[in-house]
This record gives C-alpha cells, sequence and structure tokens, in this order.
C-alpha cells in the first residue's frame, strides 16, 4: 500500500505534543500549535473568569493566557522553572481563529500517535468534561488524553461564564 493510500484510511500516525497538569499527561495535535514560550508572568485583566490568568505580549500581540487546570475546574498549580505557556490557535466563530496562551506544568515530547491506537473519550471517570477530550490515546502503556483544543478554549463559553459572574455580582 502506497502512502496515500495509508492517509485516506487514516492510518498515518498523527503528530502530538505531550505535556503535564497536575501529574497527568495531555496531548494536543502539534498542527494547532505555534509555539511554545518560557512562562515569564502574565499581566492580569480585571472582570476575566478565573481559568484566564491574564495577558502576554508576545512580538506586539496581546494573548490571552489560560490556565488549563482552572478551565477544568481543578486547582491551579504553583508555577516552576517547568512552567511553560503554549501558543495555539483555537476556533473563536465561524471561521475565525484566536491565538490563546495555555499554562502548563511541563511540556514533555512530540509522539507520533496513530488512530488505532486512539479510542473515544470515556463517559465518565476522566477529571476532564467528556467534551474537552478529543480521545485516550495509548502510548507505551500509558494514557495520554488527547485535548479538543476549540472545546476547550471556547470563546463563546468563557465569555458567558463571565457574564454570568457580573450578572451574581449585580444581583
Amino acid at each position: 500500500m502506497n502512502a496515500n493510500a495509508f492517509r485516506a484510511v487514516g492510518i498515518e500516525p498523527a503528530q502530538y505534543l505531550t505535556f503535564m497538569l497536575a501529574q497527568e499527561q495531555f496531548a494536543i495535535g502539534i498542527l494547532g500549535i505555534k509555539e511554545i514560550i518560557e512562562y515569564q508572568g502574565v499581566t492580569e485583566v480585571p472582570m476575566m473568569p478565573p481559568c484566564v490568568r491574564g495577558v502576554i505580549n508576545l512580538r506586539g500581540a496581546v494573548v490571552p493566557v489560560v490556565d488549563l487546570l482552572a478551565r477544568f475546574g481543578r486547582p491551579s498549580s504553583p508555577v516552576t522553572k517547568r512552567t511553560c505557556v503554549v501558543i495555539v490557535e483555537a476556533a473563536c466563530g465561524t471561521e475565525e481563529r484566536q491565538v490563546m496562551g495555555l499554562l502548563v506544568d511541563a511540556v514533555n515530547e512530540v509522539l507520533d500517535i496513530s488512530a488505532a491506537d486512539i479510542e473515544p473519550p470515556p463517559a465518565f471517570g476522566a477529571r476532564v468534561r467528556s467534551d474537552f477530550i478529543h480521545g485516550v490515546g495509548k502510548v507505551r502503556g500509558k494514557f495520554v488524553l488527547l485535548l479538543d483544543v476549540d472545546r476547550a478554549l471556547s470563546i463563546d463559553e468563557i465569555a458567558g461564564f463571565v457574564e454570568a459572574t457580573a450578572d451574581s455580582v449585580a444581583a
């Protein structure tokens, strides 16, 4: 079988960047990643949801930084020398893409994971909303949660959280 035939049936392995959040391994497809930078602090912005740590200046552009653990409803990890910001593009409308930073505890490696080694997300048991998970990859006898970046970073949902918080404060 030639290489084009493999791609046609989804056998071609995809590459994923793996990273740690609270001693759990996660991964996102590398095609949506723009770069990885060292964490050097953020500028806090008032009235943001708890999962938005603030913004950074990335070569003149204002980029929001999302704390993934807080987005998952969990306590944030302390910042260490291995803490990084993974710069990604996420869908924020029908055709728009928004550059955002993901605060992660540590970046591990880039792995090739074939479609045959990816299972659907679990219906229960994960400590992350199942709609945030694209699938579960099996790598060297361990599981890696594959995040759906567009859903986990839904601008509409995060903005809805801000509006709900503002409404409850006003009441």
